[in-house]
């Protein structure tokens, strides 16, 4: 019976979390990305599912103003920290000028990445790494 248990894995934990300026509360076990919390808890799926290894940003989210790739970040060890994805990203009326500019001049592919892109984007011109073609390739 013991053996079972290993197995099974660690039991649930309730976390709570604030997202797009909201508080969620998720039983989820200690080990569920913030990515996948987002996704299969929230149904928040504009971050999306891209490699899960943290090379292609597709997940890429804010937390507590700062970006971090979703799928390496433990959902727990955001909670007291304020979480902003994708959809808490525009005033839900009319898109954000850098989700506008993507339109504009077709900065997307088959738009899969597109969200994580924006979110990275828009982080990159706020941190201020935007001064020369060098830094912004960096």
């Amino acid at each position: 019976m013991a053996d079972r248990a290993r197995l099974r894995g660690p039991e649930p934990v309730t976390v709570e979390l604030s997202i797009n300026h909201r508080t969620r509360i998720l039983e989820i076990e200690p080990r569920t990305s913030l990515l996948d919390a987002l996704r299969e808890q929230l149904d928040l799926t504009g971050s999306k599912k891209g490699c899960d290894q943290g090379t292609c940003g597709a997940c890429t989210v804010w937390v507590d103003g700062r970006r971090v790739l979703a799928c390496l970040t433990l959902a727990i060890t955001c909670e007291g920290r304020e979480i902003t994805t994708i959809e808490g990203f525009s005033d839900g009326r009319r898109m954000n000028a850098m989700q506008r500019s993507f339109i504009k001049h077709d900065a997307f592919q088959c738009g899969y990445c597109t969200p994580g892109q924006v979110m990275s984007a828009v982080a990159l011109l706020d941190e201020g790494h935007a001064s020369s073609d060098a830094e912004i390739a960096e």
